[in-house]
């Protein structure tokens, strides 16, 4: 079972998800691509969505609590991404930006050493279904745009101010 529930933050609602002692999900409510992102994790899991609390989602609230409040810049639950190998590869490297840092769809390719796929690399990072934990909200257009985002640009833009360092 995928226990999952809301999660109200000054940016938006989450709903936040855990299968044993790690977190699988931290997505946007109103997420366009909320329902690819929860069928992906239900394939790859064979498991299905069931309301409720556990003790991982506890800390991952607290932590995001913390993180809202200015008090935390790093995350330390256990994290379990669901994905193609790609994918994962490109969410580790979403995880190394610094708090307070930005990096473009385009350096973000060349520093995972494929350059080429800036297309492939920016679709990865679209179907991160652990928003904030792997924080994909660093990731901007190379003209330093608030490219999209699955919390909407506002959202984008609040997570962005709040990690000013």
């Amino acid at each position: 079972m995928i226990t999952v529930r809301e999660y109200k933050s000054p940016c938006g609602t989450l709903i936040l998800g855990a299968v044993g002692d790690s977190v699988c999900l931290c997505d946007w409510d109103n997420a366009k691509h909320k329902r690819a992102v929860e069928e992906r994790i239900k394939r790859f899991t064979r498991l299905q969505f069931n309301e409720g609390n556990s003790d991982v989602l506890n800390v991952a609230i607290n932590q995001l609590d913390e993180y809202f409040a200015g008090t935390r810049r790093g995350f330390d639950v256990d994290l379990l991404m669901i994905g193609t190998d790609f994918q994962k590869t490109v969410w580790d490297a979403i995880m190394q930006i610094p708090y307070g840092r930005t990096m473009s769809y385009g350096e973000l390719a060349t520093v995972m050493g494929c350059a080429n796929s800036v297309r492939a690399v920016a679709n990865a990072v679209g179907a991160n279904g652990i928003s904030i934990f792997v924080p994909c909200h660093r990731v901007i257009g190379t003209s330093g745009s608030l490219t999209g985002y699955a919390g909407g640009v506002s959202a984008k833009q609040k997570l962005l101010e709040l990690e000013r360092v």
